[in-house]
């Protein structure tokens, strides 16, 4: 655990593992989400630690020395080996990116650990009691963390516990065995994540969009409702509209005949009252000259009827031109609903076929 003089100079996210201690050949994940993984420093001790912290323990706990060696395994792994803890960890990064990020940290608090060391050896002052008492059987080192028991490691004798050729045989044949097994797993382990996230992000987004679909049938449904409504009312007012032409028609024959029936009779007392022959009695021509005012007028009056019922049947043929068109572009936009309609329907059926 990181102490109040200790802080982080760098953080990520990652998935952690442990090498199997039984087998030595798999990885052991540290939980099922990715974790924060930092570095931290202790100006006091001039002590680089990588540390990440899973629930109310430390799930890495690694004081960095010069003699580690960060390896990427693949775009998105890597390892590192703590001989101090016995074990072996790696981590899963979500992009190359963050890999290269950290590896490269990883190389700098390595070569800064180093600075520390060859500085310590050349005659540094000790800071830490501890080292100052054992100072006499090894080299003194600043690199000293609260690690636990595995760290007293660095207050015995090199001869005594310092990773002889045996342990350094049996770390890097650990590395290269875990690594053979490692790299597939830890292919199909992300790829098989990332296929679960994205299966998770369609089945949310095909959710989303069969609801909206939802709401567009249903608000289709109601619009060609409404349209077959509208075409069948048009229909039957397209139906109705010849019976209603012809009396309109039948009406404008009468009035024609009627007209030009009242034009000869009109033509008939103008020669009538034109002609050589005159009337002896004054009062049958003023009757006439009436009579030939009252047709005039009822004329008059007839010719008006004639226009407008022209106009009227005009009118109506207009309508049924309208109606026409109407029907044809109701007709159109049905079809293009139902169109619609079919690819949705269709759409949902590949959805639901998809959705396991």
């Amino acid at each position: 655990m990181s102490t109040a003089r200790e802080q982080p100079i760098f953080s990520t996210r990652a998935h952690v593992f442990q090498i199997d201690p039984a087998t030595k050949r798999n990885w052991i994940p540290a939980g099922k989400h990715a974790l924060t993984v930092s570095y931290f420093y202790d100006a006091t001790r001039n002590v680089y630690r990588i540390i990440s912290i899973g629930g109310t323990k430390a799930i890495i706990n690694s004081t960095v020395t010069p003699n580690m060696t960060f390896t990427k395994t693949s775009q998105k792994f890597g390892q590192w080996a703590d001989s101090r803890a016995n074990t072996v960890y790696g981590l899963g990064f979500a992009s190359e990116q963050h890999l290269t990020q950290f590896a490269e940290k990883f190389q700098e608090v390595k070569e800064a650990a180093r600075l520390a060391r060859e500085k310590s050896q050349d005659g540094g002052e000790f800071t830490s009691p501890a080292l100052g008492l054992l100072s006499h059987q090894v080299p003194p080192s600043p690199l000293v963390s609260a690690n636990g028991p595995g760290e007293e490691k660095l207050f015995r004798s090199q001869s005594a516990d310092a990773p002889g050729p045996t342990e350094r045989e049996r770390l890097k044949k650990m590395l290269s065995e875990g690594s053979v097994g490692e790299v597939q797993w830890e292919a199909e382990f992300f790829a098989l994540q990332d296929s679960n996230n994205k299966l998770a992000d369609a089945l949310r987004e095909a959710n989303a969009a069969a609801t909206q679909w939802r709401h567009q049938v249903e608000a289709q449904r109601a619009e060609a409702e409404r349209l077959r409504q509208r075409v069948a009312e048009l229909e039957a007012q397209v139906a109705a509209e010849p019976a209603v032409e012809e009396a309109p028609g039948q009406s404008l024959e009468k009035l024609e005949a009627l007209v030009r029936t009242k034009d000869q009779e009109i033509q008939t007392l103008k020669n009538q009252t034109g002609g050589p022959r005159e009337a002896s009695d004054a009062a049958e021509r003023e009757e006439t000259e009436q009579k030939v005012q009252d047709l005039e007028a009822r004329n008059a009056e007839l010719e008006q009827q004639l226009q407008a019922t022209e106009r009227s049947l005009e009118e109506a043929r207009l309508e049924r031109e309208r109606a026409r068109a109407e029907v044809g572009r109701a007709a159109q936009l049905l079809d293009v609903r139902l169109f619609e309609l079919s690819e949705l329907r269709e759409g949902l059926a590949r959805l639901a076929e998809a959705t396991p």
